[in-house]
């Protein structure tokens, strides 16, 4: 266990991962520290306890917190006074074993693993942007994580519960629930999973210990589903918990008493009411870790719409990322529970042992092969593969090589090669251009051609077909791996085979089941309507829709959308499109032979 240290890079594949990791300098040798104390009662420095959130200090020689590992103490050199230079030192010379150096360095240390399981936990919401609510202008209006430290029996108040600004018990205690949870504007869309069970175990602990406080939750939905939770929620309403259904508009404060004035639409009783109260707890929400995003970065994780990972199947590999080799456990990939958090923990550990215990790694055969006599060295494959699977010597001119255990089969590569150095398995150039061929060899102007990604716009068109949702039976679809294999030759070719639409579709930006790759769909995309135009196309004709498997409905609307455009679509412009796709491709393939062909040498003097 590597306690204060931080991830700085990871390399390498499923397997043979290369991991560069920085131990921060703790300024105690911890094999040493025996957790006397005395460095912390001689510490001049006193300063908030994050810990505590504020309701305590601690030195700047401490322990961050009680049963922390390993129990030794930590110098917070931020607020050292004994560095560069030295001005204390105190804590130096009160330590008996002489296992503190100020002097101590960052150590980087490398390791080989063979997976990588991400368990990074999450972020609260901060409810200070919700000026109604009064959060750090009115001393008792705190958070749930504030308020889970008043309670708690190693926490500033020793387990007595008071509230901050005179320290008297409470008599009154209002909980608002889902703040920064399920708002569009003002914190998170998603619900937090959560909240509302804490909320209802601190109303019963409060009863438990305080029969007589009165306690008002204010909330949109009690959302009390898993083992047992009905039942707590009963319980407490059982208890004489008072369940109001309303958020409040505003929170103002009464200075003589410092209580707090709450004022709240009771939308079951259809009115407005007031209530004073003696604290108010804010159920946060809960929110990505902060740095989640530049961890993504270093180990190629995709994040989700809402900033959590995103894992590689929502049902059939839940704990997958979509990189092989590395697997996810607790909130780093969505909110949930102790329970949840452990089973989904269980689960990464079996799924990391099985690639550990077998020595050797299957995967799916849909893999990068490079033609080496085709390919120039030119390094753009290795710009766009999202899994750093390919290398490439420019200086030597070796040729891509690729790295099969990493490769995933997107076959961004082969798309963006211009040289078709780069030949996807099982969904080769040939194959996907037979299949064009097929779908528009009668009737070509009757069709609409879609391309379809196989784990979004595909499993849209799927959910739409088992939701029995109507769309018409001239769309022709061509399923790839990702969007972002679509070659901009299939479809100018469509185009040439008069197909009058062709869709192009792929996952939501942001939801890519591999990381980044749509952002080049988007790309390519947005160059071929530029061409499209400059040859006299309607670009129109040419649609990118993003539809993620849980969108049946919206497929459906866009099929009906697009043979209302293909309607449009005159005998006439076809013609021309297929004339001005010939010319284009025969002046490109003329241009190509006037490079490969040498200038004559001048004949000797």
């Amino acid at each position: 266990m590597m306690t204060l240290s931080e991830v700085e890079e990871v390399s390498g594949y499923i397997g043979n991962f290369k991991v560069r990791v920085r131990r921060k300098a703790r300024f105690v040798d911890v094999k040493e520290c025996n957790a006397c104390d005395k460095c912390a009662e001689v510490c001049p420095v006193v300063v908030p306890d994050e810990f505590q959130h504020g309701f305590s200090s601690r030195k700047a020689a401490y322990i961050p917190h009680p049963q922390a590992v390993p129990s030794a103490y930590v110098i917070d050199m931020v607020q050292c006074l004994g560095n560069n230079p030295i001005a204390c030192a105190k804590c130096v010379e009160a330590c008996e074993k002489k296992c503190i150096d100020l002097n101590m360095q960052d150590e980087i240390v490398e390791l080989d693993v063979g997976t990588i399981i991400v368990a990074t936990g999450m972020g609260v919401y901060d409810p200070t942007p919700l000026d109604e609510y009064g959060y750090t202008r009115f001393p008792n209006v705190v958070t749930s994580m504030e308020f889970e430290r008043l309670i708690c029996g190693s926490g500033p108040t020793n387990g007595h519960l008071v509230r901050p600004s005179d320290q008297q018990t409470p008599k009154r205690i209002g909980f608002i629930q889902c703040v920064g949870s399920r708002t569009e504007n003002r914190g998170n869309p998603y619900c937090s999973n959560v909240c509302c069970m804490n909320t209802v175990k601190d109303s019963l602990l409060i009863k438990e210990h305080y029969p007589n406080t009165e306690i008002y939750v204010f909330y949109m939905d009690i959302r009390a589903f898993g083992k047992g939770f009905e039942d707590l929620f009963r319980r407490s309403k059982e208890e004489g918990v008072h369940y109001i259904r309303g958020l409040p508009g505003e929170i103002t404060e009464d200075p003589a008493t410092g209580n707090l004035i709450l004022k709240v639409e009771n939308t079951t009783a259809a009115r407005v009411e007031e209530y004073e109260l003696d604290m108010v707890v804010l159920s946060l929400g809960l929110e990505p870790a902060e740095d989640l995003s530049k961890l993504a970065g270093i180990l190629n994780l995709s994040l989700s719409s809402d900033g959590f990972v995103m894992e590689s199947h929502p049902k059939l590999k839940p704990v997958d990322a979509p990189t092989p080799g590395i697997y996810f456990a607790g909130c780093v990939e969505a909110p949930k529970d102790v329970k949840d958090s452990v089973t989904q923990a269980g689960a990464a550990a079996a799924r990391s042992s099985i690639i550990l215990n077998a020595g050797t790694i299957t995967s799916e055969a849909i893999k990068a092969v490079v033609e080496l006599d085709k390919c120039t060295s030119c390094g753009v494959c290795v710009k766009v593969c999202p899994y750093k699977a390919i290398n490439v010597d420019v200086k030597a001119k070796t040729g891509a090589q690729i790295v099969a255990a990493a490769c995933a089969g997107c076959g961004t590569c082969a798309a963006e090669c211009k040289f078709d150095a780069i030949t996807m398995q099982h969904f080769t150039d040939e194959q996907i251009l037979a299949q064009i061929d097929a779908a528009l060899e009668q009737e070509p102007e009757e069709k609409t051609l879609a391309f379809l990604c196989n784990w979004c716009s595909y499993g849209g068109g799927d959910l739409a077909g088992t939701s029995r949702f109507k769309y018409p039976p001239n769309n022709r679809f061509i399923r790839t791996m990702c969007s972002g294999r679509v070659d901009e030759k299939f479809i100018l070719h469509a185009f040439e085979k008069g197909a009058p639409i062709v869709l192009l579709s792929g996952c939501h930006i942001g939801d890519c089941h591999y990381i980044d790759a749509n952002h080049w769909t988007k790309r390519r995309a947005e160059k071929l309507w530029a061409r499209l135009e400059k040859l006299g196309i309607r670009p129109e004709r040419l649609q990118l829709e993003w539809i993620s498997s849980a969108e049946g409905a919206r497929f459906a609307r866009i099929m009906r959308e697009l043979e209302e455009m293909r309607q449009k679509v005159t005998p006439e412009e076809i013609e021309h499109t297929k004339k001005a796709l010939a010319e284009y491709r025969l002046s490109k393939k003329k241009s190509k032979e006037e490079e490969e062909t040498p200038e004559p040498q001048p004949e000797p003097a």
